[in-house]
Order: structure tokens, then sequence, then C-alpha cells
């Protein structure tokens, strides 16, 4: 089963709408689990812990950070980068083939970066 985590910049819309086709997914936000205004590492912790990928817009930090927990061998169960463009409606057809193609183990410690 997937289980996410959805980072601070990525946006309502986005979760909204795979929250509408998918009732039954496991998608957290940053602010319901206490995380809004955290640091990248602060959330990348949170996720490793609770083993969820992380959903984010930010592809000028989040990266970076992924990589860097990599490096020192901390938790990473994956970081799904998607490009601020993308409607809403295409996200959610990358996402179904990431659900219908794969397994929530083929991402640990993978940095994506989805764009079309």
């Amino acid at each position: 089963m997937f289980r996410f985590l959805a980072d601070e910049n990525f946006h309502g819309d986005a979760v909204r709408g795979l929250c509408r086709k998918w009732v039954d997914l496991n998608l957290v936000t940053v602010a319901e689990v206490g995380l809004r205004k955290c640091s990248d590492s602060e959330v990348l912790d949170w996720a490793g812990e609770h083993q969820k990928i992380v959903l984010t817009f930010d592809r000028a930090t989040m990266p970076d950070e992924a990589y860097r927990r990599m490096e020192l061998g901390l938790p990473m169960p994956g970081l799904f980068v998607f490009n601020d463009r993308l409607s809403v409606k295409r996200l959610m057809e990358i996402m179904e083939l990431i659900f219908e193609c794969s397994a929530p183990k083929e991402w640990i410690g993978r940095v994506v970066y989805l764009s079309r």
C-alpha cells in the first residue's frame, strides 16, 4: 500500500484531487501531522519514521536534502518531485500509472522528477 506525505509546497488542489479520486489513499499533509513551517530535514525525518513517500513541487531544496539523507544512511522512502506547471488532471494520471505499475518498495531511496 502506498503511503504519502504532501509537503507544504504540494498545493491543496493536487491533494484534494488525489483524495477525491482515491478515497482510501493513505495521504496526509504536513499541516495535518504538525509539520507546517518545518524544515525539509524535519519533514523527511518524519516521512522516514512513518514510511511515507514525500510529494512536493519544491525542486530547489527538497531533493538536495533527500540526497543528503541517503548519503548519511538515513531512511528515505522516496521523493516525488512534480513540475509545478502540471495540471491536477495530469498529476493524477501520473499517479495512476505509479499505482498500477509499481510497488512502494521500488521507490525507497529514490528521488524522482515527474514533469510530463
